[in-house]
């Protein structure tokens, strides 16, 4: 019989973007169980939260710090899941105290705060995995095992982008439609980025296993909040001579998420759009369309039974895509608990990857700042 991993939520509660989202994903498979959390700053929504989810009171916390003290020993893994501006202390206090980590994209909002959490992490031997729930859609896996499998040749381009019109939209009574404040605020890295640009490059890095070397990009304001960036585009050059064109916006009017990858190789391309989630189209170089899902013959790993929770013609979606990963990241604690090393996982995202895509974003302000192209360096200098 598997074990079932014990989690304690810090953030999350009943009013934030995705604390309900983990909080069944979690729990899907039966692999995790939220047992304890500090969902929220506000008394009453922290109780509130805790009492819709039977967290008992006695374990429902006022505090993160009182959450991380009392719970030393009957936690398996902590969940972070406040604003990304405000991971860094209870990501550190967490690993300083012996807690796995689950932390939600962006894992920080700064490439120094990364690097501190990449030490602190180093010299408590600590487990910590960033989700990042899109490449746990079951296409999306299958297009990476035919670009593993060499299905496509050698891999020459990916478009990818991911336009959102949240900035631009008005409400029914014809006003802005307000987000969360800490997203109306840009620091040294734009927000935009660490919202959207964090799904694109994990995506790229994910399907490819390349790396961006050389970029040009450009990032501009269009919709109703003019203090922060919300519509950015960049032409990448990545390893093995890889060319990426990105986009990714929320003032992208007619989009509620349209995030599309098409790849283009030597002999063939695939394209995937996360609005029809199921379907992989590809085409090879004498002129054949195919169009698969879960239950076609030709798949490779999106007929498996971990990604078919209902059979092909029930789309596996959002939540399930945010479950697969969560099966990921409980293989890779179960490794970890067992061998005490955080071993790279073929699905799971870890520091080193999150300071990555900080390191490219900074690289991307840099590029717009001085309109030319700027080197991507793969550490801080």
């Amino acid at each position: 019989m598997t074990d079932v991993f014990k989690l304690g939520f810090i953030g999350g509660g009943l009013n934030s973007a995705v604390g309900t989202t983990h909080f069944i994903a979690s729990q899907m498979d039966g692999l995790f169980k939220v047992e304890a959390g500090c969902f929220s700053r506000d008394p009453e929504i922290n109780r509130q939260t805790a009492e819709r989810w039977g967290i008992s009171p006695e374990r429902n916390y006022a505090s993160f710090s009182d959450l991380l003290d009392q719970e030393t020993g009957s936690l398996d893994a902590i969940v972070i899941l406040t604003p990304t501006p405000d991971h860094f202390e209870p990501v550190t206090q967490a690993l300083k105290k012996g807690y796995a980590v689950i932390c939600e994209k962006s894992l920080t909002s700064t490439i120094s705060d990364a690097i501190n959490i990449q030490e602190v992490q180093k010299a408590h031997n600590g487990f910590l995995a960033v989700t990042y729930n899109y490449t746990g859609y079951p296409m999306l896996r299958e297009l990476k095992y035919q670009i593993d499998n060499n299905q496509l040749g050698m891999i020459q381009q990916i478009h990818i982008e991911m336009p959102q019109e949240g900035y631009s939209r008005l409400n029914r009574d014809g006003n802005p439609m307000v987000p969360q404040q800490w997203r109306l605020r840009d620091d040294d890295l734009p927000t935009l980025s660490l919202d959207l640009g964090g799904h694109v490059h994990s995506i790229i890095d994910f399907i490819s296993g390349e790396k961006p070397q050389q970029l040009v990009a450009f990032q501009s304001s269009l919709g109703c909040f003019s203090q922060v960036v919300d519509n950015s585009l960049c032409i990448a050059r990545y390893s093995n001579d890889l060319t990426c064109n990105i986009w990714f916006s929320k003032s992208a009017l007619g989009y509620r998420n349209g995030l599309r990858i098409r790849v283009f190789g030597e002999k063939g391309s695939a394209e995937w759009h996360q609005m029809e989630p199921e379907f992989l189209i590809s085409h090879d170089n004498r002129g054949h369309k195919m169009i698969l899902d879960r239950a076609s013959v030709e798949v490779g790993v999106s007929h498996l039974p971990r990604y078919n929770r209902f059979k092909s013609g029930h789309p596996a979606g959002f939540l399930e895509a945010f479950g697969n990963l969560y099966c990921d990241i409980a293989d890779s604690l179960r490794v970890f608990k067992k061998t005490g090393t955080q071993k790279t996982r073929e699905y799971v995202f870890e520091t080193q990857h999150a300071l990555e895509g900080l390191i490219m974003f900074k690289a991307m302000t840099h590029s717009s700042k001085i309109q030319n192209w700027v080197p991507v360096k793969t550490s801080e200098q």
